[in-house]
């Protein structure tokens, strides 16, 4: 587990306990949990299973008495010591760089006690490896991607090209011209990181001479200019699940730019735009569909029938005096969900008024209109329009 890990994440409230949890209490909660958002319970909900694995995480640091003490240990410290700018003060500096190298585990505990060694200038021992450069994982990318109705529904592999920052194809990532190489910087030894002392006690920060790479460029690539680093092209296939809606975004896990020194991708997140369908429109999971019907069939009820999306058209009865505006319901109709399962088809009855009535119709009406016995219909509603 990686110190940031340690910061950024409160496995007391993922777990639901309280810091002074008892270890029967955090194993108490995390079953219940596990149970209620295990994968096997839960099957193709992505969300459920991040929340598992998110569980196990909690329990495997607060379960191990020693991982806990670190992790305490960690979560107490100082807000000025935990990095990036705090508001009113802080030292701003990265803990994770103080830490050394990324991980977890059994070296936690001599990582912190380097830590407050080298912060108030007593001697922390140097560990092997020191100076190796730090991995370091590679930016998020955010692209648009816009479907048709029908690729939305039914999910579709679409080829997206990104650009992006990554390992310099000239150097490949040294920063130097070809036939050189980079030395180590001789201020920090390559670490990539300085001591400054304040007084009584001094903090880490990146190199000033090798801005953190731990690597001095003499000769640099004319492509990247010693950066290491240049903008780049790439095609990737990415798989847009069936039954997604227009405005999502969907995150694509290490399908993002490259990181450096073997340090993993970031993501990509994929905002979708979805183009009108002529005649059905969407309802979250639910399709809708609006269907004309005749004033004589709404009134006096009927069978009618109407279309499904990419499917056998379906029949379905008016009740008798279906007034316009009512919704019927289609089960299973719908988008395809998260879990497998389809929403509904939901059709709302739209009475059409004839604009050309003959004597026969004419007559007829008259007849159903007498048939009122003259009651106002909307003589509650105009009373109810002078009360104050």
């Amino acid at each position: 587990m990686s110190t940031k890990d340690y910061l950024d994440k409160d496995y007391y409230k993922v777990l639901g306990v309280s810091k002074t949890a008892t270890t029967d209490e955090i194993k108490k909660s995390y079953r219940k949990l596990a149970r209620k958002y295990h994968p096997d319970t839960n099957k193709g909900d992505a969300e459920a299973e991040e929340r598992f694995k998110e569980i196990s995480e909690a329990h495997s640091v607060l379960s191990d008495d020693k991982r806990r003490k670190e992790y305490d240990a960690v979560r107490s410290m100082p807000s000025g010591f935990r990095g990036g700018g705090q508001p009113g003060g802080g030292f701003g500096f990265d803990l994770g760089d103080l830490f050394g190298q990324q991980g977890g585990g059994a070296g936690t505990g001599e990582r912190i006690g380097d830590l407050f060694g080298g912060l108030f200038n007593r001697g922390g021992a140097t560990r092997p490896g020191t100076g190796a450069r730090r991995a370091r994982r590679g930016a998020d990318i955010e692209t648009e991607v816009t479907l048709s109705f029908g690729r939305a529904m039914n999910g579709v592999t679409v080829p997206l090209k990104l650009t992006s920052e990554a390992a310099c194809p000239t150097c490949h990532g040294t920063g130097a011209k070809s036939g050189t190489v980079p030395r180590v910087c001789a201020n920090c030894e390559g670490t990539g990181q300085e001591t400054r002392n304040l007084g009584k006690f001094g903090f880490q920060e990146p190199c000033h001479v090798c801005h953190g790479r731990g690597l001095v460029v003499d000769d640099p690539c004319p492509t990247c200019s010693g950066s290491g680093r240049a903008t780049g092209t790439r095609t990737i296939q990415a798989r847009i699940p069936a039954g997604v809606a227009d405005g999502q975004k969907i995150r694509l896990k290490g399908k993002g730019a490259p990181g450096e020194n073997g340090g993993p991708h970031g993501d990509l997140y994929v905002n979708i735009k979805v183009l009108p369908h002529a005649v059905f429109g969407r309802s979250g999971d639910n399709l809708t569909l609006e269907v004309p019907v005749m004033f004589a069939e709404a009134a006096l009820g009927g069978e009618i029938k109407v279309p499904t999306f990419q499917g056998q058209p379906v029949t379905l009865r008016l009740p008798e005096g279906t007034p316009n505006g009512r919704v019927l319901r289609v089960k299973g109709r719908g988008a395809t969900r998260r879990d497998g399962t389809k929403g509904d088809l939901l059709v709302t009855v739209a009475v059409q008024i004839p604009q050309k009535i003959d004597d026969d119709t004419r007559a007829a009406l008259e007849r159903l209109r007498a048939a009122g016995g003259g009651e106002d219909l909307r003589a509650e509603l105009l009373q109810q329009a002078k009360e104050e």
